[in-house]
């Protein structure tokens, strides 16, 4: 099937774009599908209402596939929570949206970014070292998980100047 056929088959090509108040309830269903304490819809409209706070939202066609979310101090920023809906992973998706929203980062001024990553987690793992950032420092029994076990997290930083 010649590529731009198969993307009008799949929604068309995947944008990433500024997020919106009327996201909220979209981003915290794809949070709560992602990550075991998934944010509420009030959670994400109050993000989205602060203005230290930058959030991208991946679309495909009208349907918003993935979302990421930063919080800027002077001229650092936290990524607090990257994801893509199960069903359009492994496609590169990821990547696209995690390198677009640094670039927004960028061009706010932010020169050093940090996040956290459970430390079992390789996809995500590998996505943030192909994408510039390595391992900062590590928090022990960080995470909590449904069944009470613990898990590390690792703090993963990348400079953006």
């Amino acid at each position: 099937m010649m590529a731009w056929l198969s993307e009008l088959w799949n929604g068309g090509t995947a944008v990433v774009e500024p997020a919106s108040l009327r996201d909220a309830s979209r981003l915290a269903q794809l949070h709560g599908a992602s990550f075991h304490r998934g944010w509420g819809e009030g959670e994400f409209e109050a993000m989205l209402t602060e203005r230290n706070t930058l959030v991208h939202r991946l679309r495909q066609g009208r349907k918003i596939i993935g979302f990421a979310v930063s919080r800027m101090a002077a001229d650092e920023a936290e990524i607090l929570s990257i994801a893509v809906d199960a069903g359009h992973r492994g496609r590169g998706l990821s990547r696209n949206l995690l390198l677009t929203h640094l670039g927004h980062l960028a061009g706010r001024g932010v020169r050093t970014v940090f996040l956290e990553v459970e430390e079992n987690n390789q996809p995500a793992r590998r996505l943030y070292e192909r994408a510039g950032f390595g391992v900062a420092g590590r928090r022990e029994r960080y995470y909590r998980q449904a069944g009470g076990e613990q898990l590390n997290a690792l703090l993963m930083r990348r400079d953006l100047s």
